[in-house]
């Protein structure tokens, strides 16, 4: 924590929002991780097993903020969905038929930079302009041909491929409008302090909760396995503390930006980990979801709305 404060004291004020947009980077490795430690470890398991190294880590990093010094919407709203968004993306891919299902559910997850953009418009945060609908269809459209893989489309096919799995597809869906929205929320109440600490805690809390009342097979000591759930959980306690200094103390949009190219990474990444050859259908969704995501940039590149002019003084 004493770094963060240090560097915010120290440096230029477009110092937290560089901060925020690392955490881009330390993404994009960790969700092809996390489909190796689940075939490890069970979807329940493994994801209790990753975000309690990152509990751990995060503690480490930032310390445990008492409830007390956050604000208590925040703790609520915030936290509820932070820990949904969680569940739902490691169950989502821990849930997947086999990896290139996984990939496409990452790939799904990934709407969360556009629907931010969004998000950030219709809260009147930003502003924007009409190009924000071509952009989210194009968005749209990116999804669509990921998930269809390479034969021509059709919405048969379409439905076919979600039906095969659709509670993972709707898990991962789910998690890209939650962290869209825990991202404005942040932003409007989260105030100074960061409850990254508190907010992986009570995620794997819930997941072990979940895992001793369902009927996950029981965990089996793995060293390989092991050793890739420290690394996910240091790689992501880093990033969610970068993100949420950036959300906090940085321009929430400019971060955006950044994410914008986050498909690219993760996909990159994840291929090379999980031994995958993405075809030109999967490669053509990428592009799509990346070019609208800089379409909502392009849309919101006026500056942000001012803010309310104070009231006027009374005369007698």
């Amino acid at each position: 924590m004493y770094g963060f404060r240090a560097l915010r004291a120290s440096a230029s004020p477009h110092l937290p929002t560089l901060i925020g947009a690392s955490a881009v980077l330390l993404w994009s490795p960790v969700l092809g991780m996390l489909r190796t430690i689940t075939e490890i470890f069970g979807a329940v398991g493994g994801a209790a097993l990753v975000f309690t190294a990152a509990a751990v880590f995060s503690a480490l990093i930032l310390g445990v903020p008492r409830p007390s010094q956050l604000p208590r919407r925040y703790l609520l709203i915030g936290g509820a969905l932070f820990i949904g968004t969680e569940i739902s993306l490691s169950l989502s891919i821990g849930m997947a038929h086999h990896r290139g299902q996984a990939l496409e559910l990452v790939m799904i997850n990934y709407l969360w930079p556009c629907l931010t953009v969004l998000l950030t418009v219709l809260t009147r945060m930003q502003r924007g302009n009409w190009l924000l609908l071509p952009a989210t269809v194009l968005c749209l459209l990116g999804v669509v041909l990921v998930i269809t893989g390479e034969g021509a489309w059709s919405p048969a096919m379409l439905l076919a491929n979600l039906r095969s799995n659709p509670l993972a597809y709707a898990l991962a869906l789910a998690a890209s409008c939650m962290w869209a929205t825990y991202s404005v929320v942040t932003k409007r109440i989260g105030g100074s302090r960061n409850a990254v600490p508190l907010f992986m805690v009570a995620t794997a809390v819930v997941l072990w909760l979940k895992y001793a009342l369902g009927d996950a097979p029981p965990l089996h000591l793995h060293w390989g396995g092991l050793a890739q759930v420290a690394v996910f959980g240091l790689l992501t306690a880093t990033a969610y503390s970068c993100w949420n200094h950036g959300l906090q103390h940085g321009n929430v949009t400019s971060m955006a930006i950044f994410s914008y190219f986050a498909p690219v990474l993760s996909v990159l990444w994840s291929s090379v980990w999980l031994s995958l050859q993405p075809g030109m259908g999967f490669a053509q969704g990428v592009a799509c979801v990346t070019a609208g995501s800089l379409l909502c940039w392009w849309a919101t590149r006026a500056r942000p709305l001012p803010p309310p002019a104070p009231p006027a003084a009374h005369t007698v």
